[in-house]
């Protein structure tokens, strides 16, 4: 009786062992299911690493409108653009590259001026999917009470390496966006 059960209990071994694994079905289910998961999910990393490419840009423009305005109070003018615009950059003193994988900075003139009413500068994106950026600093009050004040502005579709179209800066009101721009912070 002993041996009979050795043989049953052993068949009994030896069938369970075929029987453990995943069939195909399960494994197609589950490789499905992953591949949903994952096509939901990648657009979101894919944005977020736009995200911080742009974070780059409102950083630098941030930076030079701080730039403008400090040497305004010390001058009693701006920093123009001079040639391609990024050599006046490095006449703020801040110690911006002009130039990184994601971006060109330089300094142009703000529309609806002069020179001496705002400045602005901009942050042309290399490739179309990251938004444009660009900031201006202008005076706003009237006589010896004039201020300086910053608008950050961001534009989407731009071709690569194009600027932004330049924010208004007359003197009379504060800084204001163009018409397919829409304000980033003040």
């Amino acid at each position: 009786m002993k041996t009979e059960f050795k043989a049953k209990f052993l068949q009994h071994v030896a069938k369970k062992r075929k029987e453990e694994g995943f069939t195909l079905i399960e494994l197609l289910v589950v490789i499905i299911i992953i591949g949903i998961l994952s096509a939901i999910a990648l657009p979101s990393f894919l944005n977020q690493a736009n995200k911080a490419k742009q974070s780059e840009a409102k950083q630098y423009t941030a930076s030079i409108n701080k730039g403008q305005q400090a040497y305004y109070a010390e001058n009693s003018k701006f920093v123009v653009p001079g040639g391609d615009g990024s050599a006046a950059i490095s006449e703020l003193g801040l110690g911006l590259r002009t130039q990184t994988a994601n971006y060109k900075y330089e300094i142009i003139s703000a529309a609806g001026g002069d020179d001496t009413q705002g400045m602005a500068s901009a942050a042309a994106p290399a490739t179309p999917a990251l938004a444009g950026y660009v900031g201006v600093v202008g005076l706003v009050g009237t006589g010896e009470a004039k201020t300086t004040t910053t608008t950050i502005c961001s534009e989407t579709g731009l071709a690569a390496w194009t600027n932004p179209a330049a924010p208004t800066a007359d003197g009379t009101v504060d800084p204001t966006c163009g018409a397919n721009q829409e304000v980033v912070n003040n």
